[in-house]
């Protein structure tokens, strides 16, 4: 077997053992073939409060390991829900028998050290292990209550849910690669039912943070009853064309839909409608988006990648001019390019594929309320549905159900729902005419802000 030092940061951990384990499993590598060990465990508590008391709560904990084999240009893939040596042992001889059933791709193979240094990232918030079960009941009670009592018309709190993870995971290849990640989030999240008369509204409201002393229970209830309060009333409106400004959690949304359009694999596979547009103008001068898992802010910051490259930086947007996407080794290799260190993965159970961690737009000068006061007349979207249905990151078709707020006068004013926003990701970020200053890291790929987009349809009456 062959040795392979833990990356910088390792040694000493909670992820040395399964540093240990990986490269010990790495090193069963045969002649002619490759291995890869990605080995993974974490623990999880949720609670839901309701009516003052606690609906549910629960707390479980998890490992796996998944091994990718790679030979003669076939992968076998397989993995177990468990570190038991004895399984994982089963584990490797089940991917080694799946080789002899794959088809043969040529672009396959594992992630090379290229050089790239990691950078230094803590992610990782102790308390969260040692904070009581109590206390975190007592959090999402308190949500509940301060949503309940933070306006008259609340008339219900469907759900006040406390929920936190710790995850750690390491990876090993018998190309020498070794590297380890570690992590924590906790959040609250609660929605609020608000009436006057027979209408009612709902609104949601949520924090999040590495642990439970970062998060801010006034901040989510609080969220939660102006979504609900300021919608009661709430008609459909005429159908127009007008400007439309998005909320900073609906901004995220739309981020994370054309980070599928920006994944190196999408567009190989013809997939994206950024396709053959690399140096063109896709996009308005002041938008430059950055995808940068180092950037601690970022909830799925980390300093390597899901095959253990070190992380970095990488500007797929400059000024509006597209400059690149993001790969994985395959997706790479199989345009012709270099991984940007950006393969990610759903865990064990899966294989790495090229994706965003940390989308972010370089912002504007104005924060929401400069922007409603610039653009005057609008329509502010607070909620949307049918994203997945109604977004095509390939032809890059956009319409989705939207419930908000009309802007007058550079004001929100009335409660507007059942509406249908439509245009196209192209033409959207074309007439990007603000990116607000407020950006809000939230759970998920992309930052959020207020972003103002000039001449989309409206759908109503």
């Amino acid at each position: 077997m062959t040795e392979t030092a833990a990356p910088a940061g390792v040694a000493g951990s909670s992820t040395e053992e399964l540093v240990e384990l990986a490269t010990r499993i790495a090193g069963m590598a045969r002649a002619g073939e490759e291995l890869e060990v990605y080995v993974s465990r974490g623990i999880e508590t949720d609670v839901r409060a309701y009516e003052g008391k606690i609906e549910s709560l629960s707390s479980a904990a998890s490992a796996g390991v998944g091994i990718r084999v790679l030979s003669g240009g076939r992968q076998g893939f397989a993995y177990a829900g468990t570190l038991d040596e004895a399984v994982m042992a089963e584990t490797l001889a089940d991917a080694r028998d799946n080789v002899g059933f794959a088809s043969v791709d040529p672009h396959l193979a594992l992630a090379e050290a290229d050089g790239v240094a990691p950078v230094a990232i803590d992610v990782w918030d102790e308390a969260l292990l040692s904070t009581p079960s109590a206390a975190k009941v007592e959090l999402a009670l308190e949500l509940e209550r301060r949503a309940r009592s933070a306006d008259p018309r609340v008339r219900q709190v469907s759900s006040a849910d406390y929920g936190d993870i710790a995850a750690e995971a390491a990876i090993a290849t018998s190309a020498g690669i070794v590297a380890a990640s570690r992590r924590t989030v906790a959040s609250l999240g609660v929605e609020a039912i608000a009436g006057e008369g027979a209408g009612s509204q709902s609104g949601y409201g949520f924090s999040a943070a590495r642990g439970p002393g970062e998060l801010d229970i006034e901040k989510a209830a609080t969220d939660a009853v102006e979504r609900a309060v300021r919608m009661l009333g709430a008609t459909k409106p005429r159908s127009s064309r007008c400007v439309v400004v998005f909320d900073p959690r609906v901004a995220s949304t739309l981020l994370a839909v054309i980070s599928s359009a920006l994944s190196g694999e999408a567009v190989t596979k013809g997939r994206s409608f950024f396709a053959d547009r690399i140096g063109e103008q896709v996009a308005a001068p002041s938008i430059t988006l950055v995808d940068d898992p180092t950037d601690i802010r970022a909830f799925a910051a980390s300093a390597y990648d899901a095959e253990g490259l070190a992380c970095r930086r990488n500007v797929l947007i400059d000024s509006g001019v597209l400059r690149g996407f993001v790969y994985d080794t395959t997706s790479a290799r199989r345009a012709g390019t270099v991984s940007t260190a950006s393969a990610v993965r759903g865990g064990y159970a899966s294989t790495p594929t090229a994706g965003c961690r940390a989308l972010t737009l370089t912002p504007g000068p104005l924060d929401a309320t400069g922007i409603l006061a610039d653009v005057g007349e609008a329509f502010f979207v607070q909620s949307v549905t049918g994203v997945h249905s109604g977004v095509n990151p390939v032809s890059g078709d956009f319409s989705v159900g939207a419930e908000g707020l009309m802007v007058r006068a550079g004001q929100l004013a009335e409660p507007v729902r059942e509406v249908t926003v439509a245009s196209t990701l192209q033409r959207m970020l074309q007439s990007l005419l603000h990116i607000g200053s407020d950006v809000e890291w939230l759970p998920g790929v992309a930052a959020g802000q207020t972003l103002a987009i000039a001449d989309m349809s409206l759908s109503g009456a």
